[in-house]
């Protein structure tokens, strides 16, 4: 969980490229705070943004303008020498996995480890440790030709983590894994975190990632942050139309009300499992057309919006709207829904 102490600051971030047919301006004016101890998201549609800024967070791209403040120190200052050392308190794991193939398990793990100068036996025993942490202690002679996708993942976590860092960058590292796959090193990563208080950050273009693990998450749209929150407010309440094309990828558009009154229900932390609309048609005997629904269980919460049409009898729909604010919902009348 967060301590509510910035681990992270990006600020005026940009970053310009210099191609053969001229400046290609791939990030601007980016601003965020990451804090110690939580789930981080940053997401995007391809072509975004998003994994050059993860690259820049630990300087691998020095960026054109601005700079990054990790643990307190800006990044911009240090030497070569000195950004090392800070990159040895991050950690990073990637979509392919980024393995080496003539290694066996345990000695990708002990890799970063040789590099950073601890003892054979030191680092076997740290790698054998992390191993047990991601479920692949039987696994450490093994080759990663041998493995499936979610353990050449679960690899990568304990080799990130071999040299005790503050923070795991997480470049789109679950795209190339099957859906039951990616929910396992997701439940997997959100353990490391409860249990070790490392910081996680989080890139992706899929809104399942971040509403399966993340904290807060900024929404990065042509360039620039469009909107930063906690995930559950940026679902219930986008308030941007980059937040609501990743919220609702359908569309989430629905036609202009002129015929009845329409109410927009928000389900911001209730119950998953309360069938809350069909006890509301059964304690009033009144039926109700749901006009579009779009709700997500996140931590065993519902988080969402449904729009329902009420009845003509304008008595009975401000009852029935009572009946749902009642419940702790937020209820309000609609004549267009974005």
């Amino acid at each position: 969980m967060s301590t509510g102490t910035s681990l992270i600051q990006i600020r005026g971030l940009g970053k310009v490229f210099k191609t053969d047919v001229g400046e290609v301006n791939v990030l601007e004016d980016i601003n965020l705070d990451i804090m110690k101890g939580e789930i981080f998201g940053i997401i995007g549609m391809s072509g975004a943004g998003k994994s050059t800024l993860v690259r820049c967070l630990n300087f691998l791209e020095r960026p054109t303008r601005g700079t990054v403040y990790f643990d307190n120190q800006d990044l911009s200052a240090l030497s070569q020498k000195e950004l090392y050392r800070i990159r040895q308190s991050i950690g990073m794991i990637f979509q392919q996995f980024n393995l080496l193939m003539q290694r066996n398990v345990l000695k990708n793990v002990c890799f970063p480890l040789e590099i950073a100068g601890v003892r054979k036996k030191e680092a076997e025993a740290r790698a054998y440790e992390l191993l047990e942490l991601v479920g692949l202690s039987d696994k450490a002679k093994a080759y990663p030709s041998q493995l499936s996708g979610g353990q050449k993942q679960r690899v990568a976590i304990a080799r990130a983590l071999a040299n005790n860092p503050k923070v795991i960058l997480c470049d789109e590292a679950t795209s190339a894994l099957d859906p039951a796959t990616t929910k396992g090193v997701l439940a997997l990563l959100k353990d490391i975190n409860k249990r070790l208080g490392i910081t996680i950050v989080i890139i992706t273009h899929e809104m399942s990632v971040v509403e399966e693990i993340c904290q807060r998450v900024a929404i990065i749209d042509n360039r620039r942050i469009a909107e930063v929150g906690y995930v559950q407010d940026i679902f219930t309440k986008p308030t941007t139309e980059a937040a609501r094309r990743l919220v609702f990828p359908e569309g989430g558009q629905v036609e202009h009300f002129t015929s009845s009154r329409c109410c927009r229900i928000v389900f911001d932390g209730s119950s998953s499992f309360e069938p809350v609309i069909a006890n509301m048609v059964l304690e009033f005997r009144q039926p109700v057309n749901i006009i579009f629904a779009d709700t997500r269980n996140i931590d065993g919460k519902a988080f969402g919006q449904i729009v329902i049409q009420l009845p003509e009898d304008k008595l009975a729909g401000e009852k029935m709207m009572a009946y749902l604010q009642n419940r702790g919902l937020t209820v309000e009348e609609v004549k267009d829904f974005v």
